[in-house]
Parts: C-alpha cells; sequence; structure tokens
C-alpha cells in the first residue's frame, strides 16, 4: 500500500497527520511517554494482538482506523528520540519504519519489535496547547470542535461510546424490563422516520440528523441488580457507589476498552438507569464527571456518569428516555445547561417561539449556537458578518437539513476558537428533530438571533465555560450569560420576511463593562425573501455612510 505518509492518514483515518516546524526531543519532564509505534490495540504494550490488528489491514479485511490511533488532540509528538512535529486529532502509529506507507515492511518490523521485546517510544509534548489553532481544522469536511476546551469526556465528531447499566433494587424494579437488545436499539437504532416517537426513535437516530453525520454514537447496555435497599444508595455518593458495584460484578463480561471512542483512556460515557419510582432526590436525571481516578476498568477510567430514573415504560413508550438521554449527553459532549437554576423565579433560559432548544427545555433540535462548539457545521457554513462592510447579504438555509447553515456577527475580533462575544442567526423550521416537541414548548420557523459569550474559565481544576447557568459570574443571570435570545419574550419571537432588527430591539446590544446589554451595535438586520427552503438576511453598518 504504497501511498504517501499525509493521504495514507487521510484516507485511514478521519484527521491528517499535520507536520510543523520540528522541535528537539529531549528528556525533559514536559515530554511524556505515551505508548510505542505498532501499539494498534492502545494498550500501552506489543503483542500478538497487535500484530493481528496489521495482518487483518494489509489483508483488506478491517483497515486501520482512528481506534487504532492515540488521540493526541493536535500535540506536538516525538519517536525515540528524533525531531518533534505536530500532529492532528490522531497520531497513526501503524507506520512503523516511517517511509510513508503502510505496508509488509511495517509487519515484518512489528513482528521483529514483538520477538525481541523492543520498540520505538512515542511521546507526547504535554505543555504545547492541545487544541488547534485555526477552528477550521476539525473532522474531516467539519469545523473543529471547540466544546474540547472544557473538560469533558464524550467526543462530539467521530465515534462516540456509551455503556448503559440498566440496574434495579431488591426492594425497587422496573414496572417494565426490555431487554438489553431492546435498550441498544433504543439508544442507538438507525434512524426510522415512520416511527410514531420520529424524532426520539433513537438518541443515535436524533444526534445523527442534528451532526449531519459528525458524530456516530454507538454502544451496548447490561442488566444489574443489587441485592440491597434502593435506600442505601442516596445522593452522589449513593450513585457512585451503585454504579462502581455493578461495574466490579460485570467486569467479566465487559471490555470496557470497548467504550473509549476518542482513546483519551476514559470511558467516554457511562449510562446508570434505575426504576421510575426511585426517589426524584438522588435519581432525578443528571449528568455529572465522576472524578474518581482510583476506579479503573480494563485500563480505563470513568468519565461522565449518566443517572437517572427516566425508565423506558414499554416496548412503544419510550419518548422520555430518549429525549433525556440526548440532553444529558449533551452535557457529556462539553454544554452547558441554557435554562436558569433560579426555578423560583423562572427556570427557562430561552422563551417564546424561538425559544426551543435541547439544552433549554428539552424541547427539540439544538441550535446554531450549539452546533458551532460541538463541531457540526462544515467549514463553508460558517457565516461570519464583516463588521467594516457598509452593507452584506446572506443566505441562511433550513436548520433542520444538512444544509443548515448560521451566521456570526462577532463583537470586535472574532477568537479563533469561538471563545468570545458573538451574536448568531439561524433559520429553524419545525421539520427532523423540531417535528415533535413536547406539550409545554411553543415553536416557531423562521430566523431566530442569540447573543452568545462563550469566553472560557478556568478554576485551576478544569476549564468551563465562563458564563454557563450556575456560574457565580453571571451575576444571577442579570449579567453576561453564555446564551440568550434576542427579544426574549413569552411570544411570537421568531423573525420572517420584512422583519427589521435594530437598537430598538430588546437584548439586541452588546454588554457593557457591568454585564449589561446597553452597547449599541450599530448594525440593522433585514429579514428578506424564503425562496427554495432558505432565506436571504442583509445586515447594514449604520456608522459606515
Amino acid at each position: 500500500m504504497q501511498l504517501n505518509f499525509r493521504r495514507a492518514i487521510t484516507f485511514l483515518c478521519s484527521a491528517t497527520l499535520a507536520i510543523s516546524s520540528a522541535i528537539p526531543l529531549s528528556a525533559f519532564a514536559d515530554w511524556e511517554h505515551i505508548g510505542f509505534m505498532g501499539d494498534l490495540n492502545n494498550d500501552k504494550e506489543l503483542n500478538m494482538a497487535d500484530l493481528v490488528i496489521m495482518k487483518r489491514h494489509l489483508l483488506g479485511i478491517e483497515p486501520i482506523n482512528d481506534s487504532n490511533s492515540y488521540h493526541v488532540n493536535n500535540s506536538f509528538i516525538g519517536i525515540h528520540g528524533a525531531d518533534g512535529f505536530q500532529a492532528g486529532e490522531y497520531f497513526v502509529t501503524a507506520d512503523i519504519n516511517q517511509d510513508g506507507a503502510i505496508d509488509v515492511f511495517d509487519y515484518i518490523h512489528l513482528r521483529k519489535d514483538i520477538v525481541n521485546n523492543s520498540a520505538l517510544w512515542v511521546w507526547q509534548w504535554q505543555n504545547e496547547s492541545t487544541v488547534s489553532d485555526d477552528p477550521l481544522e476539525g473532522n474531516g469536511d467539519f469545523i473543529g470542535a471547540s466544546v474540547n476546551d472544557v473538560y469533558k469526556f464524550m467526543p462530539s465528531q467521530g465515534n462516540g461510546r456509551m455503556l448503559i447499566i440498566y440496574a434495579d433494587f431488591a426492594d425497587c424494579k422496573f414496572s417494565y424490563l426490555p431487554t438489553t437488545d431492546e435498550i441498544e436499539e433504543i439508544a442507538f437504532g438507525e434512524e426510522k422516520q415512520e416511527s410514531p416517537l420520529y424524532p426520539w426513535e433513537s438518541v443515535s437516530a436524533f444526534f445523527k440528523r442534528s451532526s449531519k453525520g459528525a458524530l456516530e454514537l454507538s454502544g451496548k447496555a447490561y442488566h444489574y441488580s443489587t441485592g440491597n435497599s434502593v435506600n442505601n444508595y442516596q445522593q452522589v455518593k449513593g450513585q457512585k457507589a451503585l454504579l462502581t458495584e455493578a461495574c466490579k460484578a460485570l467486569d467479566s463480561e465487559i471490555n470496557f476498552k470497548d467504550f473509549d471512542g476518542d482513546n483519551d483512556g476514559y470511558i467516554d460515557t457511562l449510562v446508570l438507569i434505575v426504576p421510575g419510582q426511585a426517589s426524584n432526590d438522588t435519581w432525578w436525571p443528571a449528568s455529572v464527571q465522576f472524578g474518581n481516578d482510583k476506579y479503573i476498568y480494563d485500563g480505563m477510567k470513568i468519565g461522565h456518569m449518566i443517572t437517572g430514573n427516566c425508565q423506558i415504560n414499554s416496548s412503544s413508550d419510550y419518548r422520555d428516555f430518549v429525549s433525556t438521554l440526548t440532553h444529558e449527553t449533551g452535557h457529556c459532549m462539553g454544554l452547558p445547561d441554557y435554562y436558569r437554576y433560579d426555578k423560583s423565579k423562572d427556570a427557562d433560559g430561552l422563551h417564546g417561539t424561538a425559544g426551543s432548544e435541547l439544552m433549554d427545555d428539552t424541547g427539540g433540535d439544538l441550535s446554531c449556537v450549539s452546533k458551532l462548539h460541538l463541531g457540526w457545521y462544515k467549514t463553508n457554513q460558517v457565516q461570519v458578518y464583516d463588521p467594516s462592510s457598509v452593507t452584506q447579504t446572506f443566505t441562511l438555509h433550513n436548520a433542520q437539513t444538512s444544509k443548515g447553515n448560521t451566521i456570526i456577527i462577532p463583537y470586535g475580533e472574532l477568537d479563533n476558537r469561538y471563545h468570545s462575544e458573538y451574536m448568531m442567526i439561524e433559520y429553524t423550521t419545525k421539520q427532523a428533530n423540531n417535528s415533535s416537541p413536547p406539550w409545554y414548548v411553543s415553536m416557531g420557523e423562521g430566523i431566530r438571533i442569540y447573543h452568545v459569550d462563550a469566553s472560557l474559565y478556568n478554576n485551576g481544576w478544569w476549564t468551563s465555560f465562563r458564563y454557563a447557568s450556575g456560574s457565580e459570574f453571571t451575576d444571577n443571570y442579570e449579567g453576561r450569560r453564555f446564551i440568550r435570545l434576542i427579544d426574549d419574550t413569552r411570544s411570537d419571537n421568531i423573525y420572517k420576511t420584512g422583519s427589521v432588527i435594530n437598537e430598538n430591539i430588546e437584548g439586541f446590544h452588546w454588554y457593557d463593562n457591568n454585564g449589561r446589554q446597553t452597547i449599541d451595535t450599530g448594525l440593522t438586520i433585514e429579514i428578506g425573501e424564503k425562496k427554495n427552503d432558505s432565506y436571504t438576511i442583509t445586515i447594514k453598518n449604520n456608522n459606515i455612510r
């Protein structure tokens, strides 16, 4: 298989290896030994299992892919004392002799290394940024996922893996116990537009539509019954106790390495579902970082865990199970809640017919803001307004289709990872993932505009969105927030042909130094004609004559 090395990586993996200026490899503490050339099953050693994978690749049975590579997230790599280079999202170790091809010579090299107990060490530079400087370098034709900059474990691009444990207690049983095959079909089944529960026919199908195919979610389900009372498992401590108890009991049945889709050493997401009658005080659905590295299964640590009493009620009644898992999986991929935690006043984060969003009210599809940060736009689908222009006209396509795109209006300079202040515009419809909202959601069709501040904050332990719900920096939601709607009222606040958005519209202002929306944008947005399932949007700079 004589391919140029870059071409080989392009064909064999979803991310290319980008060589930059070399840096010398040294034995400084900043370099970490992460594995070996030829380690194709990611167990950090060379053995016959790697040789079998190489042989299957050469025979054309099972091509080498991301799962046979090291997930290095654009960091610098050094190989056994040679100069270092910057890798892509994944580093392929299969080209052992580094001649630009993955062929029989690598197979011979690998076999010798196994027999002689010798191998080329792979080093990773830990102090370099692990994200690309270019937001357009992403998964294939997709932009990069800026949620990778926050502390999370489930990938939003490529292969996401989910382990579901369906558990009950000695005194708290499921009223309906689905088979593991049934659970897996409901969680990971293919799209079925004819399903009466569409678009909630499966978690995987929902995300595949929303992501335009950028995310492939899969996994397996297992049953577990504890001999203890439900009262023995209280609060987060009790959730973790049941989870680790179940993992230990099922260890002989589960290969936990199968649930690390991005090869970062963590199970992407571990889901623990209990009966609906389990107390809401402990088992109301939630997603949290597990946060205890002492529990390691097959070399894998637990990253995010989703817990909840959102049971499958019957073979035809599982909408709550799917909608809940989609929302909580959004957290595992790095998105915050969009609703307000001050429920004594108004928990809704986004109001009116423009306000439906999976991360707010589990009302339907993810918005353009979510899709931008998850990396679910193609490179030509993110249109950025140039404030030096007098007038610019854009076309917005239906957000619930593969052509769905967006417009960004930056405040000042747009951060190259989108971690700054800006406005976003999209054309939303009642199709696909928006076709069956819950009864409490009023949904419209047309143009909606968001005000975003996606700045980051590092508390010394992890990085998160600075103005996410629950953050100390939102001034009790009166100040800056990760996401707001323009004209955020309990009304029909979707814009259509003829609508004009200017300084007279509530919320169409930039934040001032006190976090209040008082600074005039100096812009006017006019919603033009709707034609062929698209709108024209004209943005005028009133300060340029």
